[in-house]
Parts: structure tokens; sequence; C-alpha cells
């Protein structure tokens, strides 16, 4: 959990008695791999913070899984659209790795801002973190080669070659698995 309230913290200073009842109330996982914290036709009822571990965020287009996402340590994961609008999901969330995670619920998050206002600019922060992220990585989908955006990739998730399976990687990329092994190859 400390890495979770350091992560915190470094958006928002906290008061101890908003540390203290993060403490009490955020439930610890401890999870395997490919293991679904989601499906679709579920609604999201938590947000999940990554101690230890990867996930992936994935939908599925004429029967081919499309991931959207990769998720490591300190990173929050959730199905936005589900988790905000209390409606089911239309995607995945799969843990790639042996994973420890912390969350909170739904309704816990709102009891947290009704009850604690510094909360709400972390929820904000948050939410403009994550939302800058996804808008790049759909401008990167449009505006770059493919080389371009595997050598991001490399550079948001540096052993993403070794934690990451390939069919994966070129999943997200938009790319064949042999693109991807030959941009391997030539990018040192």
């Amino acid at each position: 959990m400390e890495t979770l309230l350091s992560v915190i913290r470094q958006l928002q200073a906290i008061s101890e008695p908003l540390e203290n009842a993060l403490r009490q109330t955020l439930r610890r996982h401890e999870l395997p791999r490919r293991h679904w914290l989601l499906q679709p036709g579920q609604v999201s009822e938590r947000i999940f913070f990554i101690e230890k571990g990867v996930a992936r965020g994935y939908y599925l287009k004429e029967d081919r899984e499309v991931t959207s996402w990769f998720m490591k340590e300190s990173d929050f994961i959730i199905s936005i659209v589900s988790f905000y609008s209390r409606q089911p999901a239309q995607e995945y969330i799969e843990l790639l790795e042996d994973s420890v995670l912390w969350s909170i619920t739904y309704d816990q998050l709102q009891r947290f801002y009704d009850a604690f206002p510094e909360f709400n600019k972390v929820g904000r922060l948050l939410t403009e973190r994550y939302y800058l992220l996804s808008e790049r990585r759909a401008q990167n989908l449009r505006m770059q080669s493919a080389r371009e955006r595997y050598t991001q990739l490399l550079a948001d998730f540096p052993d993403s070659c070794r934690r990451l399976p390939l069919k994966y990687i070129a999943s997200h990329l938009g790319l064949s698995p042999e693109t991807v092994s030959r941009l391997r190859a030539n990018i040192v």
C-alpha cells in the first residue's frame, strides 16, 4: 500500500484522516496471471492500482483480440466507460503476470469524494493523466509510422519485450507479429 499512497501524495498532499480511511478501505488482491478483472457484460465495480504485475485491456473485433492498453506497476486500471456510466463493459481486463493489486469500489470512491474534498483533486489529476495517455495513444495510431509506434512503446514500457507477448504488442500497435519481429531486430 505504501507505493499507492506515495503515488497519491505526489499528486496531492493528503490529510491523516484521509490516509487512515484509505488504509482501512482499500482492498489488497493477490491474483494469478490470466485472471480477468473484467469481462464484457459485467459492470466495472473497482478501480485497481498495480503494486506488482502487468495488465492489458482488450476487446474483440470480428473474433480477433485487439489490445487497447497495457498497464504496469504504479498504474491504475479501470474500464472508464463502464465504471463511470455504471453500464456493462464491452472490454476485457486481463492480468498478464501474477499480480498484487489494491482496489476501491465505485461507491467507496464516491463516499471519499464527499468526505474528503482534497481527494477530489487526486481524482481529477488521475483522470487528466489517463485521458491524456489515451489521447496520445489514439493519435500515435493515426499519425505515427510502425517504427515510431514501436519506439514509443519501448520508451513508455522499457521492459515490454520481456514482459509482454509479441502477439499482444502487435495487436496494440496495429501491426502483424512479423512486423514487430522485424522492428525488434532493427532497433537496438
